[in-house]
């Protein structure tokens, strides 16, 4: 280390040496002027025009954002010129050929998704760059945030627009490379170390609170499992999960000794992440079962504490119904589609059911299994209407059956928990232990699914951008493109 040390303090001085040749940076400048028209009417004026006069630009720089409805077809950059040549003719050059000088033009379409930019040439930046500018705010536009969109757009052109020569990429990459690759790779190599050390312990802390909770509970998890009734089919489910309780505890025991065991040196070290993770794992899903242990016991027994451990069952549910309008309510959701609607009447009479059934088993008039049965059923039937809707939502978004093909499986990998990301968590209930965890299509998964699909969707629309004027742009050709998010 000593060794490594001292290299990278040699090459960090290197580098102070050639950066401090470089001349000092030009005085930041608020843009000159905001102009500001939104025909669109999506802006928040109040919040946009603060925002962009405290952006620094290299040079003093008119700022102007158009807003505006239009179609998929449309071409962005044909209607801002059409645009400035009846209203804002300042816009263009004297010649009329090019843009003028000291102007940059954010451009937004939010209906037919277009994002666009132009300026003068003294203001030029490379396509590449250009293109740069429309991605900072896409992520932004994808989500209707129209306003905050275009701050961003506008901050990333201030950040590239006569962009000094030694603050350019190249300029950078060129030091790095040259001058600045051990020291880069050394102190990459700490830093993952440094980060794999501190995932390494939490996974260590998270591991000892469950591990904690299941050993201060094992005597009390096995007098429940002792009188949980292997004549329920619920019960019988949950004891086949216990047979095994044991012998996992055995083994999360070990790998508790193992983590521990662990000297500072290894924390750094990937296998020893996945060890603790191991551990942790483990170690939650066993707290978890005992928990669910103890609810079996309670509910199908009818024991003191049995309305706690009904709530716990009905917990998942009422999530879910608790979460459909804000699930509708999403651009692209179709809140106002059939399929919605019975979602919105789903949601309605099972809180009346739900109010019901507690009643019914309160009174004797229905069995715990019964219960658990109706619950089970009302989560089936919320899973077959949460995969109708997904279906409306694809059939009105995806423009082509490749779209919707792509759509689909972005659900499906949601719903099974097929991805890194996105593995389903096991549900501590008396229903998530009898059951797969796909079993119940979740609010959560949908929202997970409708994510990733609508944005692989934008994504593999808006690879293309243009940078023409259209049938009516002329000769006219100033630094402009658009492309779509």
């Amino acid at each position: 280390m000593g060794t490594l040390a001292n290299r990278i303090g040699v090459i960090v001085l290197a580098l102070g040496v050639l950066l401090v040749a470089v001349p000092a940076a030009s005085a930041a400048s608020a843009p000159v002027a905001v102009v500001v028209e939104d025909t669109a009417g999506v802006l928040d004026r109040n919040t946009l025009v603060p925002a962009v006069e405290s952006i620094q630009f290299y040079e003093p720089t008119r700022v102007a954002i158009f807003t505006y409805n239009g179609t998929a077809a449309d071409n962005l950059n044909e209607t801002v010129l059409a645009f400035a040549r009846s209203r804002h003719p300042e816009w263009i050059s004297a010649d009329g050929q090019k843009w003028a000088d000291g102007l940059f033009i954010f451009a937004l379409d939010p209906v037919g998704r277009h994002v666009g930019t132009c300026m003068g040439e003294d203001r030029k930046v490379s396509l590449e760059q250009r293109g740069d500018i429309q991605d900072a705010s896409k992520e932004l536009f994808r989500d209707a945030q129209w306003t905050d969109g275009t701050v961003a757009g506008i901050r990333r052109a201030a950040e590239l627009i006569n962009q000094p020569w030694y603050r350019s990429a190249g300029f950078l990459i060129t030091v790095w490379v040259t001058g600045g690759l051990a020291a880069l790779g050394a102190a990459a190599w700490l830093t993952v170390r440094g980060v794999t050390r501190a995932r390494c312990r939490r996974q260590i802390d998270r591991g000892d609170r469950s591990y904690a909770n299941v050993s201060m509970d094992l005597e009390v998890t096995e007098l429940n499992a002792g009188t949980i009734p292997e004549s329920s089919r619920y019960g019988s489910q949950v004891l086949e999960k216990h047979r095994t309780f044991l012998s996992r505890y055995a083994a999360t025991t070990e790998l508790s000794n193992q983590v521990h065991a662990l000297p500072r040196r290894a924390l750094s070290r990937r296998k020893s992440l996945n060890l603790a993770r191991e551990f942790a794992d483990n170690a939650a899903q066993l707290d978890a079962l005992d928990d669910v242990i103890a609810d079996s016991n309670a509910l199908l027994n009818r024991a003191a504490t049995w309305p706690t451990a009904w709530d716990r069952q009905l917990a998942p549910f009422r999530t879910d119904l608790a979460g459909l309008e804000q699930l509708l309510a999403k651009r692209h959701g179709q809140g106002e589609s059939a399929s919605a609607a019975a979602l919105r009447s789903f949601r309605d009479e099972s809180l009346r059911e739900i109010e019901r059934w507690t009643a019914d088993l309160a009174d004797g008039a229905i069995t715990p299994e019964q219960a658990l049965d109706r619950l089970y059923d009302a989560r089936s039937r919320l899973s077959e209407l949460l995969e109708q809707h997904a279906e409306t939502v694809i059939q009105k978004f995806a423009r082509n059956a490749d779209e919707a093909r792509l759509m689909r499986e972005k659900m499906d990998a949601a719903q099974e928990g097929s991805t890194p990301r996105r593995q389903r968590r096991y549900e501590p209930s008396i229903l998530g232990t009898c059951y797969p965890t796909y079993q119940f299509f979740s609010v959560a998964t949908f929202n997970s699914g409708f994510t990733s699909g609508i944005g692989s969707v934008n994504s593999a629309r808006g690879g293309g951008g243009t940078t023409g004027y259209g049938s009516t742009g002329g000769s006219f050709s100033g630094s402009g493109s658009s492309s779509s998010f």
